[in-house]
């Protein structure tokens, strides 16, 4: 059980402070003894009135059989002295009794100080019954009851009485007395077990999932902070299958931020290294620029654009252990000399994997050059990886790619003819470290271009996948058209 501080503390000096039970369990025990002592309470009235009730049934039985002396008397009559001592025995001040429409008086009553009040239990009901008790119990000891009744014992129409109520007053408080005597160990008994039974069934349990939070937020690599699910059926079963869900997630999610971290950690140190050889590669491509032999003046290009994007990748420090890539700087490019500038950094050929596309050379799309040129990389070497890794296919494949207008989009579709994906790969396909369909793959590429997609406003998607290929699509802001028919004008004609 919590212990119990203050909520508020005095704003000052002479202010009260006032304590109230923090912990769960503390404010189900109090709960828990003021609903027993509030149901106790309520059945007290009842039985006050049920008590009065049988009080008065046999003060009117005692009347009715006081009668019978009387008529058993000579002539029916008894003396000043009997007549006493009868009312007496019985409890009574006088008796009467009504038969054929006619009320006879069996015992005289003496002079009456006050006029008595009536209760007639042939017509009461519950509401009447616990507000006679009531009165009696608060109002009573001085006057006198005129109680009217069904006769037991002889046939007559009712038997009538007069007593007075201060014995019934008596009578009721101690019956109080007992009735919340009664009440409290009722209350206590019956309030122990509750508590402990909803102590047992809901405090434990929701205890025990509170100390696993803590403990995961306070060290989430401490194995004592992992909560073993109990198996229970209900919302607390429920709540440990998912806390023990989401826990999971977590560690793995922070295993994985902290594998970006680290990653960036070791890019940032090797930059400047890498910074320095890409720079004496540059000079040393330049300097083949003038060797005038025909292979190296055909290939040096390719090289100076490999060179120069690398450069520019390690300024920026372009990789996924950062939180953020630079934004783009889009412009319209033409598309197809784009696909086939990737296809040739991919590693495609026209003997092995190849490209082959039906675009027009006017097509445009408005990307930054660069980073498209890093998506379409990404997607035709995991193409041609796919297609290589089949032993069946020899190395011998396409990549097809295609280019619609759709809904103010350009959608650039790359299909491949390979394998497909592997079901492991489809459910983590987008997600760092975890969505690579290749042995010894760090799954980052297609995590990378989908968010140089997302940057542009558009996006990279998995169109299909399945035996006879797979089909990405990527989706970019459409170009606006141009007056030499470039842009999407000319994406209607090559569709």
């Amino acid at each position: 059980m919590a212990d119990d501080s203050p909520l508020s503390g005095p704003s000052s000096p002479g202010e009260r402070r006032v304590f109230w039970p923090r912990g769960l369990s503390a404010r189900l025990l109090l709960a828990t003894a003021l609903v027993v002592v509030f149901a106790n309470l309520l059945i007290v009235p009842t039985l006050l009135a049920i008590r009065q009730q049988e009080w008065l049934s046999d003060r009117v039985a005692a009347g009715e059989l006081a009668s019978f002396v009387v008529e058993a008397a000579p002539e029916g009559k008894v003396t000043d002295r009997l007549n006493q001592e009868i009312l007496a025995s019985a409890g009574v001040v006088s008796v009467a009794i009504q038969t054929g429409g006619l009320r006879r008086l069996v015992l005289a009553p003496p002079r009456l100080p006050r006029t008595p009040y009536l209760i007639d239990l042939r017509r009461q009901d519950p509401v009447s019954s616990l507000s006679a008790s009531l009165g009696t119990l608060f109002g009573g000891g001085d006057r006198m009851l005129r109680v009217i009744d069904r006769p037991r014992y002889r046939s007559a129409e009712f038997v009538e009485i007069l007593a007075p109520d201060a014995p019934l007053q008596r009578l009721l408080l101690a019956y109080l007395g007992e009735l919340l005597i009664g009440a409290l160990l009722t209350s206590a008994m019956a309030g122990a077990l509750v508590y402990l039974f909803l102590n047992l069934l809901l405090v434990r349990p929701i205890q025990r999932i509170t100390r696993s939070m803590e403990r995961f937020r306070a060290n989430p690599e401490d194995p004592a902070a992992r909560l073993t699910p109990s198996g229970r059926g209900d919302e607390i079963g429920r709540a440990e299958v998912e806390l023990d869900r989401m826990q999971a997630d977590l560690r793995a999610a922070l295993s994985s931020r902290a594998r970006l971290a680290a990653l960036g950690q070791a890019v940032a140190k090797i930059n400047h290294e890498m910074r320095n050889m890409l720079t004496s590669a540059q000079i040393a491509s330049e300097r083949l620029a003038g060797s005038g032999d025909p292979t190296v003046a055909r290939v040096l290009p390719r090289l100076e654009r490999a060179l120069g994007r690398a450069v520019t990748l390690a300024a920026n420090v372009l990789t996924f252990g950062r939180t953020e890539e630079p934004g783009p700087a889009p412009r319209p490019a033409p598309l197809r000399a784009a696909l086939e500038a990737a296809a040739e950094d991919a590693g495609l050929t026209p003997a092995g994997v190849r490209l082959e596309t039906a675009i027009d050379d006017r097509v445009q799309a408005t990307a930054d050059p660069d980073q498209l040129h890093r998506i379409l990389v990404n997607l035709m070497r995991n193409a041609r990886e796919s297609i290589d890794a089949d032993e069946q296919r020899r190395g011998v494949g396409r990549v097809t790619a295609e280019y619609l207008a759709e809904e103010g989009m350009s959608v650039i579709r790359l299909a491949d003819d390979g394998p497909g994906l592997p079901e492991r790969a489809r459910a983590h396909l987008f997600e760092p470290f975890t969505g690579s369909a290749r042995r010894g793959g760090a799954g980052l590429g297609l995590a990378i271009s989908r968010e140089l997609a997302q940057a542009h406003g558009g996006d990279l998607a998995l169109a299909s996948t399945g035996p006879t290929g797979t089909v990405f699509e990527i989706r970019l802001p459409l170009a606006p058209a141009t007056p030499d028919g470039g842009g999407h004008a000319a994406a209607k004609a090559s569709s």
